[in-house]
């Protein structure tokens, strides 16, 4: 007798349960063979793993300061992991540094076949054999903590011990430099069509030109949003320690939330930590972290005020958690970084639902979630329901795994 698709999702979620309490263009595709027979639930079997590189050609260029010439295309690296019980899950990540290789050659076709309920086994395998490449584990892990959450009719926040909040703050990481408009008057206006929007903070870039100029145009984006408005700033590793410590006297008297990694990253964030104690304001930095390991040199080696992994590039959701207790226990805040399209913003979000707020007073200061509004159509158009800005805060999924449904239709039209 033949079973329904949604009496089969009952099982799974039954037996998927039990099981959890007994055990303390066009795609790349990894696939074993069909099943012939219905799928024991207490048996989940990972079958299939696809990679999609999606690009999308921008209308008009634009970039950070290093930007040189400003981009033209936009891409992202997307994972899918399919099962016997027909049960996916959507990971994101960027397309560089191997990742897609990795999925495809190395990773991917030792999942087939692997339980996805079986996290810790599959965290350790995942990053045997890698090499250390956390970009492609990070993927791999939003999709199987995305089955694992349907599996179990659990939220990603469910399944990592219930969220704190049930919504996030979010600030606009906006304010990017585009081809043939200065600053001067593209930022300000930028600025107050975002507070229109509902943002109650805002990113802009800066770093491309010199610091008297960009003073200015910090200056006038302050007028034009007031003093209630956070406001931070990413420097994009366009400074010297002298040249980030002139600007970061700017935006100090411009009462700036922050500064965020004006000096290069590469090798090993060097100069962070004389920056940090010399600069007026908090300094951010660390979304370039690819572990636990890297992020806790930068703690110890007291980098920071804020560290910013970054879901997609540290290793995933847990690594991003353990990130921020890690974080913690140095007093050092935690606001993950986020740049990507729905997959990475949903992972994201349910990762700040589980972080508590850095101290016992009243939560001024609760971790935020970068929000981009640039061009980027797989923020918007590849999930059935977008995340909306309501007031300030973007809400919590509650469905089960990551809480979006992706348009598969969608993401093969951009897969190149």
């Amino acid at each position: 007798m033949s079973v329904t698709h949604t009496n089969r999702r009952e099982l799974l979620q039954k037996g998927a349960l039990l099981a959890a309490g007994c055990l303390a263009g066009g795609p790349t595709v990894l696939r074993a063979a069909e099943p012939e027979q219905q799928v024991d639930p207490l048996k989940l079997k990972i079958t299939g793993v696809k990679t999609y590189l999606l690009q999308h050609k921008l209308k008009r260029p634009f970039g950070v300061s290093v930007s040189v010439p400003l981009d033209q295309f936009r891409k992202t690296l997307l994972v899918k992991i399919e099962t016997d019980a027909g049960l996916t899950g959507w990971g994101e990540t960027a397309p560089v540094g191997g990742a897609r290789g990795t999925i495809d050659d190395q990773i991917g076709p030792r999942l087939i076949g692997q339980n996805p309920l079986e996290q810790r086994k599959l965290w350790r395998m995942m990053w045997g054999p890698n090499f250390g490449n956390a970009l492609a584990v990070a993927a791999l892990d939003m999709a199987i903590n995305d089955i694992r959450g349907q599996a179990l009719n659990l939220s990603v926040a469910e399944l990592f011990g219930g969220r704190l909040r049930d919504r996030v703050p979010a600030y606009a990481s906006a304010m990017n430099y585009v081809e043939n408009e200065q600053p001067e008057e593209q930022y300000p206006r930028e600025a107050e069509q975002l507070v229109k929007q509902g943002f109650k903070a805002l990113k802009m870039r800066i770093g491309r030109y010199p610091v008297v100029r960009e003073a200015a145009v910090a200056a006038a984006v302050r007028e034009a949003v007031g003093l209630d408005i956070k406001l931070m700033a990413d420097g994009n590793a366009a400074y010297t320690l002298s040249s980030a410590l002139q600007m970061g006297e700017v935006l100090h008297d411009l009462n700036f939330e922050y500064f965020e990694e004006p000096l290069p990253q590469s090798p090993h964030y060097a100069g962070y930590e004389e920056l940090r104690r010399k600069l007026p304001l908090p300094l951010a930095a660390g979304e370039g972290v690819d572990s636990r390991g890297s992020a806790k040199e930068l703690i110890d080696r007291q980098c920071m005020h804020i560290i910013q992994p970054d879901v997609s590039l540290c290793g995933g959701i847990g690594e991003t958690l353990f990130i921020s207790e890690l974080a913690a226990l140095s007093g050092i805040r935690c606001i993950p970084h986020c740049w990507g399209g729905a997959i990475l913003i949903a992972a994201t979000v349910q990762t700040l639902s589980l972080m508590p707020d850095p101290h016992w007073g009243f939560p001024t200061d609760t971790p935020m979630l970068e929000l981009d509004q640039s061009e980027n159509p797989w923020r918007t158009e590849i999930v059935k329901e977008p995340f909306q800005l309501k007031d300030g805060f973007v809400d919590v999924p509650t469905r089960p795994g990551l809480g979006i449904e992706v348009d598969e239709a969608i993401v093969k039209r951009y897969a190149i």
